[in-house]
């Protein structure tokens, strides 16, 4: 099942609720490593993590971008209550991602 896409607000407002644990996906249409990195995080969603997960592209994101420094895509970011605990840039494996988000606090 592909991940829910949100804009910039609808992120802003799932950080302000402080809804517990949350990953987000930073994306780029055109980026192929992007791509399986979404992939990746499909099967790891479909496996049962622990975060809800979601996906954003970049561009229309700029605000969160410079707050959340992410400096280059993809980037996940592991989120608790809001706050940035974790970002990945490098996506190693669907089980590397299982294990990240199964033992984040």
């Amino acid at each position: 099942m592909p991940l829910q896409e949100l804009d910039e607000h609808q992120l802003k407002q799932l950080a302000a609720a402080q809804v517990g644990r949350t990953a987000v996906l930073f994306t780029t249409p055109l980026c192929g490593t992007c791509k399986v990195a979404e992939r990746m995080l499909e099967i790891v969603e479909a496996a049962g993590s622990d975060y809800p997960l979601y996906k954003t592209n970049i561009n229309f994101t700029p605000r969160l971008r410079d707050d959340w420094q992410i400096e280059s895509v993809p980037c996940l970011v592991l989120l608790k209550n809001g706050k940035v605990i974790s970002k990945e840039y490098a996506m190693r494996s669907v089980d590397y991602l299982y294990s990240l988000m199964k033992s984040s606090n």
